[in-house]
């Protein structure tokens, strides 16, 4: 194992498979005996149907911008209030242990979306989740994995220069490629070092050389096939990683290579 606790990043346009391959890599990273952190911060949240976790755990997990009473209690301002003065670091320190859900050795966490703000909005909410990415990314002793919107506004410079790895995901089609090549550039400014493009959706050798060509400058860490099991999971409610082998060992490959197992 080369990287015991190593910080993830997972981001790309809508729609390209960012979440299916955030959960395959997390079964990965924890099959090679890792205690992985898997945090949804997508403003679509699907991680936990991809990782197959139970509905009576589903049931269970809170998106943490949802929790009013907890904002109040670590901010010192309540959610939606005009003009309250709230603490911009307040304590986070216990969240991912009591909010989380485990399942076959990965701890979920949902973070859920500020509804009717901007993505920088300077609001309670906003800034609990901030502290609470620093926290999974400065101070968390566990491998943890973030599955991100493409803006990676949850992400600061002090923060970002953190992240172990960051995966820019993409497939066949110039809008994908466009939107990841910004997240890429942004993660650079941001201070990440090692960022990636992986290849999904990937239905013939044109394809793979149409993203080959059009990446300027973004190594690509691997490819996954386009695979219609991906599909039948999400309709048995299956874990990805168990109903697709062939494309979970293409992400162990892509660990392998970018030295997370």
């Amino acid at each position: 194992m080369k990287n015991q606790m190593a910080k993830i990043a997972v981001a790309g346009k809508g729609g390209v498979g960012k979440t299916t391959f955030s959960g395959v890599l997390a079964y990965v990273l924890a099959a090679a005996g890792q205690k992985v952190y898997a945090i949804d911060a997508d403003p679509n949240p699907t991680l936990g149907q991809v990782l197959g976790f139970p509905e009576e755990l589903m049931a269970q997990l809170v998106p943490i911008v949802e929790m009013r009473d907890l904002i109040e209690e670590r901010t010192g301002a309540r959610p939606g209030e005009s003009g309250a003065y709230f603490r911009l670091n307040p304590r986070v320190d216990d969240i991912p242990s009591r909010f989380s859900v485990a399942h076959r050795g990965l701890h979920l966490l949902m973070m859920g979306t500020v509804k009717g703000a901007g993505a920088g909005c300077v609001c309670p909410e906003n800034s609990l989740v901030k502290a609470l990415v620093t926290h999974l990314l400065l101070r968390e002793r566990e491998t943890v994995l973030l599955d991100m919107v493409a803006g990676l506004e949850h992400l600061g410079r002090g923060t970002a220069a953190s992240v172990d790895v960051m995966f820019v995901v993409v497939e066949p089609g110039q809008r994908s490629i466009t939107v990841g090549l910004d997240i890429a550039r942004l993660a650079r400014d941001l201070g990440i070092k090692a960022v990636w493009g992986v290849a999904n959706k990937v239905r013939s050798e044109e394809d793979l050389a149409f993203i080959r060509s059009h990446l300027h400058g973004l190594d690509l860490a691997g490819w996954l096939p386009r695979d219609d099991r991906v599909v039948e999971a999400d309709m048995e409610s299956a874990a990805v990683y168990d109903s697709a082998p062939e494309l979970a060992a293409r992400v162990k490959t892509i660990a392998e290579e970018t030295h997370l197992v």
